[in-house]
């Protein structure tokens, strides 16, 4: 297989192998998958250029061994780094990027009782996280978290929220 090891190794092998991973990288979204092994063939470009002239099995060894030690160092020292930086998987979806935000009671919500909130355009049936506070209708609250299809809230300033007094 003499065409083989022609191509092997090669500054064209590692271009195509830059590519190829690329591309793999771009499908997956960006979801820092092959994106090392991208870096790694593009060093390894300039390395085939230096090797060109070396024996074939002695650029097997170099060529291999210095690919899987450039990939692994990236991936090392640099995934968690671009992770934290991109927080890649880490972006609230659905119900849960609704906590934290501010919603407008249009029913009033009182102790034991469910109101109703309307946040993003969407209305929600709500309850007071803290029992002993009445919410005024037309005030502004947060939401605090989600249980099933009731949104748990607390108010944001005690100005629209009454204490319940006993009686």
């Amino acid at each position: 297989m003499p065409d083989v090891q022609n191509f092997l190794f090669t500054p064209w092998f590692w271009l195509a192998m830059t590519i190829l991973f690329s591309v793999i990288e771009l499908v997956s979204a960006f979801n820092l998958i092959t994106i090392w092994f991208a870096l790694s063939s593009l060093i390894m470009l300039f390395v085939a250029g230096i090797t060109e002239s070396f024996d074939f099995s002695l650029k097997l060894k170099i060529h291999t061994g210095l690919f899987l030690a450039v990939s692994g160092l990236l991936l090392a020292f640099t995934r968690p780094l671009l992770i934290k930086k991109l927080k890649v998987g880490r972006e609230k979806t659905n119900v849960h990027a609704l906590i934290g935000q501010s919603a407008l009671v249009t029913k009033k919500i009182a102790p034991f009782c469910t109101g109703e909130v309307k946040v993003r355009g969407q209305l929600w049936t709500a309850f007071a996280e803290n029992n002993a506070v009445i919410i005024e209708e037309g005030a502004e609250c947060v939401i605090v978290r989600i249980e099933g299809v009731k949104a748990a809230v607390q108010p944001p300033a005690q100005e629209h929220v009454q204490e319940q007094r006993e009686t």
